[in-house]
């Protein structure tokens, strides 16, 4: 049954059209991009590197709360009783005796669930506000997470939590392998390894190469396929096949690797996917964090070429 369904997955992978694209350092053409909501409401299909995982705010935290609680069949057989206990025909106690004891539970579970969603609200802050480097103009600078866009390169160095999910395109190891760590993925601690497309290791040999770099990957969208990831790279006239091996996911950090550079390809919570991912973490139409095997044993990495000292 396993590997029937996985033969099913292939196929309807190889029937479906690719309809994500992204183009790099090219924001106007990315922003285009839009997607039906509803009706003729549409909004940009690309999403900023922001998450939001509190399930409230101040002005909707008191009705949600009431609604969420009053699904509850406890809740609301307690609501009925004092509906019925305030009718003088069949009332036997004072309405009022039952209706302070669920006030209190309702309250206290609302507090609860306050502050649950005030450490949310933290938690989100300082992942949106943790500092990455952003290729902006011919150099890269320092900007923070949430600033991140779908079509950026990102430079990445030893011990950095990767800010969103990158097609790897270069780095300072020997045929631009990186060494990546997924503990907070998959709950691994073995370090596997991610290599560059080997266009993109021997052309993006300077920081003014990659300045000037204007591929276009077109895969799929975001999806619950966690062990797989199909598309290209289109540059320079030519199509260059990509798969999960040039893939770094959002949350793994960087291992045994000085520095490399990468597209981001998904970002924000399109880029939170999997079974390990955090329920407060999903985002709206499917919560999957893609989780890749390792890949070490699988691939022998290729003797290449230290890349140019001014990449470091």
């Amino acid at each position: 049954m396993g590997s029937l369904a996985y033969r099913e997955d292939l196929d309807e992978e190889k029937n479906s059209e690719f309809t994500w694209e992204v183009q790099a350092n090219n924001r106007a053409y990315n922003s285009q991009f839009k997607e039906k909501v509803f009706l003729c409401w549409q909004r940009r299909k690309y999403k900023k590197n922001i998450i939001h995982t509190a399930k409230y705010n101040v002005f909707s935290f008191l009705p949600l709360n009431l609604y969420e609680q009053f699904h509850r069949f406890s809740n609301l057989y307690f609501l009925l009783i004092i509906l019925l206990q305030g009718i003088p025909e069949i009332s036997t106690l004072p309405w009022f005796t039952l209706f302070a004891p669920l006030v209190c539970l309702l309250t206290i579970r609302a507090i609860r669930d306050l502050v649950d969603d005030i450490g949310r609200h933290r938690s989100d802050k300082i992942v949106n506000n943790r500092p990455c480097q952003i290729l902006m103009g011919k150099s890269f600078l320092w900007r923070k997470w949430k600033n991140l866009h779908v079509g950026d390169l990102v430079c990445l160095h030893k011990d950095s939590i990767v800010p969103a999910d990158l097609v790897l395109l270069a780095s300072t190891e020997p045929s631009s392998l990186c060494y990546v760590e997924t503990a907070d993925i998959d709950g691994e601690t073995n370090l596997k390894f991610r290599q560059a497309p080997m266009i993109t290791h021997h052309e993006l040999t300077s920081i003014r190469k990659i300045a000037s770099f204007q591929g276009k990957v077109v895969c799929e969208e975001p999806n619950s396929r966690m062990h797989h990831f199909v598309g290209c790279l289109e540059w320079k006239g030519k199509k260059y096949p990509l798969d999960s091996g040039n893939i770094l996911l959002r949350g793994c950090k960087v291992r045994n690797t000085d520095t490399c550079y990468g597209l981001v390809v998904y970002a924000g919570t399109a880029a939170l996917r999997g079974p390990g991912a955090h329920p407060a973490q999903v985002r709206g139409r499917a919560g999957w964090r893609r989780t890749l095997t390792s890949l070490a044993g699988s691939h022998k990495a290729r003797p290449g070429r230290q890349m140019s000292a001014a990449m470091g």
